[in-house]
């Protein structure tokens, strides 16, 4: 199964990117997702699911632990040529 998640995390900050915010790019780019889109208003990766739901938890728990307050996230099955 091929798994897409949208995640943000906040509280924003347009001055500079808090300190959740770096460690969710940290988290997801260091996951080997085979596709990963991180910007300043929402982020988006796919891959197998094992990998994302294992990135998902490691996401959802060093951004708080940095100081998220809340997390949205959507996550989708995607068909493997839907790339």
């Amino acid at each position: 199964m091929r798994l897409r998640v949208e995640f943000t995390t906040e509280p924003f900050d347009l001055d500079e990117a808090p300190a959740h915010a770096l460690v969710a790019r940290e988290v997801i780019e260091a996951a080997g997702l085979d596709e990963v889109d991180v910007g300043p208003f929402g982020n988006t990766a796919a891959g197998g699911a094992d990998a994302v739901l294992t990135a998902l938890d490691a996401l959802l728990r060093r951004t708080l632990d940095a100081g998220a307050t809340r997390i949205s996230l959507q996550v989708n099955v995607v068909e493997a040529d839907e790339r």
